[in-house]
């Protein structure tokens, strides 16, 4: 499965951005498509997933403040970000488990919280 993450970018404290993963397969079921990040010097972390059956699990960090949603009819994830922080700032990673054996990840979009 590969993965087309895109809408990175440069935004201000306090906005928003929406990042989109497009997965290339009509074979396989999408068990789950997430969005992790990684920051530099530190470990990638989970942001957040959205399973096939619907259910959502957010990073503490970014609850009430990041949707994740999907798309199954276009396979894709999007990752809704409102009242960004400088310390949102990270490469965003899209990770898809198709049939619960095979893990895809994204090329990497990178998002700067910056004023």
């Amino acid at each position: 499965v590969q993965l087309q993450a895109s809408g990175g970018g440069s935004v201000q404290p306090g906005g928003s951005l929406r990042l989109s993963c497009a997965a290339s397969t009509s074979r396989f079921i999408l068990n789950s498509m997430g969005w992790y990040r990684q920051a530099p010097g530190k470990q990638r972390e989970m942001v957040a997933v959205a399973t096939s059956a619907g259910t959502t699990n957010y990073a503490d960090s970014v609850k009430g403040r990041f949707t994740i949603s999907r798309d199954n009819a276009k396979n894709t994830v999007y990752l809704q970000m409102n009242s960004l922080k400088p310390e949102d700032t990270a490469v965003y990673y899209c990770k898809v488990v198709a049939a619960g054996i095979y893990i895809s990840w994204g090329q990497g979009t990178q998002l700067t919280v910056s004023s």
